[in-house]
Formats: C-alpha cells, sequence, structure tokens
C-alpha cells in the first residue's frame, strides 16, 4: 500500500506469532458480495476500504457458491494495486454447490481431504484471478478425514506456493491444538489463525477456550461476526426492517436471534453508552472488538458504502474505551452472552 494512500488512523496488528501485519478493521464478502452488492458496488467498496488503510480483504469459496470470490477477483484487477500490499483469504470445505440440478459429488463437498483441498485452491486462484492466496482456512473441522491428512495437504500448498499461511474457522481448541501437534512433529507449515465469531453475546470461545493457545501457539485471530449479523446496530429492537439482512429469504435462521427481546433490551442500553460517546452502538460493538488484544483483526461487512464508512469510523471509537467504559458496556450484554 502506498503511503499516499494509506490511513493515518489505521492500526495494524501482526497476524498471531506471524510476521504478517493485517489492518484491524478488514472487509469480509460473505451475504453481501454478489447476493446484495454488485460488480460495481464491489469495486466501490473495495477502494473505499482501501483508502481508508485496511489490507484485508476475507472470501471463501462457499460464499454465493463461487460468486463472491469472482465479484472480488473482478475489483482486484481493476484496482490493480501491488500485490504486496494487500492480503486476500479464502476457505474451504464445504466446496460448490452442484449447478443445473446434478446430484453432488463424493468427494466435493463437507470434507477437508487431500483430493478436495488440492483442488479447491486452484479453484479460488482461478475466480479471484491471483497467483497465490495470503491466508487459507479449514472452513469447519472434518471429522471423517484424519487430521494427519489435512495438515499435510495445507503444508503441500503452502510448499507448492499457492498460499503462504493456514488456519482453521470454528475449531475447537482441543481441534486447533491436534492439527498443530501433527505439524510439529512432522515438521511442517503450522496453522497461525483461527477465524470464530466474536461479538458481545458471543464470548466464551475467544475469551476462555482458546486462552491457552494464544501463549502456546501464538494463535491469531481473524473474527467475524462482530455486530451480530446487525442484532448490535439496534435495528431489529423494533422487530426486521425491509432490506435488512434478517429480512433476506436465505438469511431466516437468523431470525430468532435478532428478534431477542432481552438481547435488544440490552442494545437499547448500550445506545445511551453509544451516545455519550457521541457515535452509533454499531460503532461502540466494533470498538469493544477491537479492544481485545487477542484480535488481529475484525472483519467487517457492508451492503452499502454509507455502511462500511460508518463502521470504519469505530476506529475513533477505540480510542475513547477506557475500563470503566469498557466494564459498563460488559455488563449490559455478559449475562446473555454464550
Amino acid at each position: 500500500m502506498s503511503a499516499d494512500s494509506k490511513s493515518n488512523s489505521m492500526i495494524y496488528r501482526h497476524l498471531g506469532r506471524s510476521g504478517l501485519q493485517v489492518s484491524l478493521f478488514s472487509l469480509g464478502s460473505w451475504v453481501t458480495f454478489h447476493n446484495q452488492v454488485d460488480a460495481s458496488g464491489v469495486r466501490e467498496m473495495m477502494a473505499m476500504a482501501w483508502d481508508a488503510g485496511v489490507n484485508f480483504f476475507d472470501n471463501a469459496e462457499v460464499y454465493a457458491n463461487g460468486e463472491s470470490e469472482l465479484l472480488m477477483g473482478k475489483a482486484l484487477k481493476e484496482l490493480a494495486w501491488n500485490r504486496l500490499d494487500f492480503v486476500i483469504s479464502s476457505k474451504f470445505f464445504w466446496g460448490l454447490k452442484p449447478v443445473g440440478g446434478k446430484q453432488s459429488r463424493t468427494n466435493s463437498q463437507n470434507t477437508l481431504n487431500r483430493k478436495y483441498l488440492m483442488q479447491a485452491i486452484d479453484g479460488s486462484l482461478q475466480r479471484l484471478k491471483l497467483d497465490y492466496l495470503d491466508l487459507i482456512f479449514c472452513h469447519r473441522a472434518d471429522p471423517h478425514t484424519p487430521v494427519e491428512e489435512t495438515v499435510w495437504a495445507m503444508h503441500n500448498i503452502i510448499e507448492q506456493g499457492k498460499a503462504l499461511y493456514w488456519g482453521t474457522s470454528e475449531w475447537s481448541a482441543d481441534e486447533i491444538r491436534a492439527a498443530w501437534e501433527v505439524a510439529e512433529r512432522h515438521h511442517l507449515h503450522k496453522p497461525v489463525m483461527e477465524q470464530p465469531q466474536y461479538h458481545l453475546f458471543h464470548r466464551q470461545r475467544v475469551e476462555k477456550e482458546y486462552a491457552r493457545l494464544y501463549k502456546d501457539i501464538g494463535l491469531g485471530l481473524t473474527t467475524w461476526s462482530p455486530l451480530a449479523s446487525g442484532l448490535l446496530t439496534g435495528k431489529y429492537i423494533e422487530g426486521i426492517p425491509d432490506g435488512s439482512r434478517g429480512a433476506m429469504q436465505n438469511m431466516s435462521f437468523l431470525q430468532e436471534e435478532l428478534l431477542d427481546q432481552q438481547k435488544n433490551h440490552a442494545v437499547a442500553q448500550l445506545q445511551e453508552i453509544a451516545h455519550s460517546l457521541d457515535c452509533s452502538v454499531a460503532q461502540l460493538a466494533l470498538a469493544w472488538v477491537a479492544h481485545n488484544p487477542r484480535v488481529s483483526t475484525v472483519i467487517l461487512g457492508a451492503s452499502r458504502p454509507e455502511q462500511l464508512q460508518e463502521n470504519l469510523a469505530a476506529l475513533d471509537v477505540l480510542k475513547k474505551l477506557n475500563p470503566e467504559t469498557v466494564d459498563k458496556i460488559e455488563g449490559l450484554t455478559a449475562k446473555f452472552a454464550d
């Protein structure tokens, strides 16, 4: 990233114990790219994030069944940034759904076996129009494939120059440690990062379950859903508004959580703290996630440029968080957190 395009206020943190630095706020594509944002919108928001100092853009093979990667790849080609200056990820496990009503094929979905992984990386590279990915994640754990097979495949992908670092997403602490120990025993590339859900109502895994992994193996975090799918914006206090994520047919599974009365009452109380800091409740919630030093980057999602701009401004709110304010925030939400 050139000096004139880097924001003076963006913070960069190392990805765990690695030497790679990622922007504290990053841009993700789940739900939004292709489903809510078209090619021109993707390019506009990636450019806006870049101008704010964002250098990490998160994706996954399964997002919009490959269309999200295609849109990001198109934007990257048009924006023509220096490849050394940006970080791109993808995630593998679920595979691509067959098109045209064709039956799913064995070894193409819900697996982390070697055959699938070695093909999945090539597909993502092709869609993203890149020679290599910076980060690749095992999107979920696979109880039906020996962890040794998965670790060796991820190691080989890196050795072939198709990726630089690998990690996991939503793995248990025991599963992460088992993979790390296989890599340690055989002198292979170790998992560097985990991508867990983390927000005010979902805290136990990051703050307790993974606690020993930060020191023991240097685990880094690229956290997702910092706003609890929009619950922490306050927009669902009076129901599900038209055009929101909760109103999308393919996101209907979120509705029960989004309409939780007790959590929405807590969000309403958070608005009072946000008002005292001259920010929105969404910015307050984002700043709270970023306040955790174990978090390498907070992945933002946005369906509109204005939304992204507002979320990125949470960086200024982070500077206002003192221990007393953090205690108040956590006091209002802790009893509803899992």
